[in-house]
């Protein structure tokens, strides 16, 4: 038992250390939970007496805290009398002797014998050992082990007629060590069959805190269980690789350094003279952060623009606001520029905000072109 406990401390060290590269999102209070149901037997771990086998039917009810760990809520109800030759005792006292001794025998008159209520943590090991990439594995081995508490149901009869026997230890202190085998099914993975053998342990049948085989039930499970969808749209959690993240976020930074302090434009002013004279094809008038305002740079460009001609004006932003908002701020500064062109004389045939368009400018500009 020591052995047990010393790996489940080293598993659960290796959860806060494994994968230090991935990170996972933080997901919401109600997300990555899960809803199950199991049946299956059980039968005294001694096997001293196998059958009946104790049919056992159950639910349970967790919650993935990482891709690694999860806490389980699981309630099960034994329908079978064999629990209880070895998970029930009663003191009785001899009249002649007045010693107590213990007796393990007896049935119940109660459609369910016995029920167990426990709190179990679940270890993934196969994203334990082999890391998690975003989507549950079709197959997955974990670990489920917990404490709980029972109770036995009915009346117990005794081996010594007219003797004195209380109910016994109606209430017991127990835990749960077993193994669940997982198949995840369908393309979000949001149904799993699981095959689950475990032990089940009468901690305190003797009224004594301990492991004893002759108080435990050894048994199979099959179930099924539904994860419910996230507030990310799947049934699961998404991961980052921190790693691929900084070593873009260096690179960027790397080619930002290169580039010149001031916003680049993409397309750049081309001057053209065609059949009017001195008429611009298109020139560019740069705006400040978050401003629709011409400074005396912007008019200084927008005066060269000759009389003679008729314009379009396409308004720009910066990406630091919300789509929306850049919408609009590109829209004032399109605006902004054909009023003033109109002041001057020139014909403007539309002003139009476009918002962020990467490829046709990066800067927070006004881009005006000759129309004919």
């Amino acid at each position: 038992m020591k052995k047990f406990i010393l790996t489940m401390i080293i598993a659960f060290m290796m959860v806060f250390s494994a994968n230090a590269q991935i990170a996972t999102e933080n997901a919401k209070l109600f997300d990555n939970t899960y809803a199950g149901i199991e049946v299956g037997a059980t039968t005294p771990l001694n096997f001293n007496s196998m059958f009946p086998l104790n049919t056992t039917v159950g639910v349970k009810f967790g919650k993935e805290f990482t891709p690694v760990f999860a806490l389980e809520v699981e309630g099960l109800a034994s329908l079978g009398d064999n629990v209880n030759r070895y998970g029930v005792q009663a003191s009785v006292r001899d009249f002649n002797t007045g010693v107590f001794n213990v007796h393990k025998t007896g049935s119940v008159n109660t459609f369910v014998k016995s029920t167990n209520v426990g709190l179990n943590g679940v270890i993934n090991l196969s994203n334990l050992f082999f890391g998690y990439n975003g989507a549950p594995r079709v197959f997955e081995l974990k670990t489920n082990t917990g404490l709980g508490w029972g109770h036995y149901f009915g009346d117990f009869n005794t081996e010594m007629t007219g003797a004195y026997a209380p109910v016994g230890y109606r209430n017991v202190f127990t835990a749960k060590t077993g193994l669940d085998i997982a198949f995840n099914l369908g393309a979000k993975k949001a149904h799993t069959i699981t095959v689950s053998p475990g032990i089940y342990w009468n901690l305190s049948e003797d009224n004594s805190i301990k492991f004893d085989k002759s108080y435990a039930q050894f048994g199979i499970m099959a179930g099924y269980t539904y994860h419910f969808k996230t507030s990310n749209g799947t049934h699961h959690f998404r991961t980052y690789d921190v790693g691929a993240m900084m070593d873009e976020i260096s690179q960027l930074n790397d080619e930002l350094a290169k580039k010149p302090k001031e916003v680049e434009v993409i397309k750049y002013v081309d001057r053209v003279v065609n059949n009017y004279t001195n008429v611009v094809a298109e020139t560019t008038v740069f705006f400040a952060f978050d401003s629709d305002e011409l400074d005396a740079r912007a008019k200084n460009e927008l005066d060269k623009v000759a009389q003679n001609g008729i314009y379009v004006v396409d308004g720009y932003a910066s990406n630091e606001g919300t789509s929306k908002y850049n919408k609009e701020l590109s829209q004032r500064r399109a605006d902004a520029v054909k009023a003033y062109l109109e002041g001057r004389g020139c014909r403007v045939d539309t002003a139009v905000g476009h918002g962020v368009q990467f490829g046709t400018t990066t800067g927070r500009v006004a881009v005006v072109t000759f129309k004919k």
